[in-house]
């Protein structure tokens, strides 16, 4: 039997979270099943569960993301949850940042196959584009890393009062505890944790909301990001 054949039919949850776009997800759960197993995306026992446990359990994070904002996906990995929030979000404009080649490519072709003409794909990592790439108001990430690295990568992405959203599980709570000091030096100055999809995924999905304020990364960070804007001005001048 193939992984395709795994693969559950789309629950009723689906067809409301993702509207008109419900048959690109399908196509994007179908791809994850087969194309994702077979290049290492997707783990082969994670196919029962992709509507559930990663499609659903992404696309609610629509529940907390403003209207009309530019959002960088950090470490996107397969997708998620940049694409399944793509699916659900039109409105806002979404860069999937991911270091890896085989990952960018499947990324790609995704966002062509699904005609998602509001998403990028980058390929690099976070503390490479920092100064290449315009700061967004919103920073999204799913199991990429513990919560104070994954800052560090994260918040100096951002535009000042911007936001880091990271969906998280059961250590939510004791890994914001812990990155308290780190998140401070790096400009945070409100944190929270949020949990999204009521009614669509049980058990909810776990938020951690940083917000930063006029200087996101702190003051080392914000020498970089002005050492990069000079940098930038006297590119285009020559």
């Amino acid at each position: 039997m193939t992984e395709a054949a795994e693969l559950p039919p789309a629950p009723e949850q689906a067809r409301e979270v993702f509207g008109d776009r419900f048959e690109d997800a399908v196509r994007y759960a179908e791809l994850l099943a087969e194309a994702g197993v077979q290049r290492g995306l997707i783990g082969p026992r994670e196919v029962p569960r992709l509507w559930e446990r990663h499609l659903l359990n992404c696309a609610v994070l629509s529940e907390v993301v403003p209207e009309g904002v530019t959002v960088c996906d950090v470490g996107s990995g397969a997708g998620l949850p940049g694409i399944p929030l793509a699916l659900v979000r039109e409105d806002i404009k979404i860069t999937l940042l991911e270091p890896l080649l085989r990952r960018t490519n499947f990324l790609t072709e995704v966002v062509e196959l699904l005609g998602l003409d509001h998403v990028t794909v980058v390929r690099g990592r976070a503390e490479e584009v920092m100064g290449k790439l315009p700061p967004v108001h919103v920073v999204t990430a799913r199991a990429v890393a513990p919560l104070d690295r994954l800052a560090t990568w994260g918040i100096p992405l951002l535009r000042p009062y911007g936001e880091m959203l990271a969906l998280k599980g059961d250590t939510a709570e004791e890994e914001l505890k812990s990155a308290a000091t780190a998140l401070s030096k790096l400009g945070a100055v409100e944190t929270s944790i949020v949990h999204v999809g009521e009614g669509v995924v049980d058990p909810m999905s776990t938020v951690v909301r940083v917000e930063v304020g006029e200087s996101p990364g702190g003051v080392r960070f914000a020498a970089k990001r002005a050492k990069a804007a000079r940098t930038g001005r006297t590119r285009r001048r020559r």
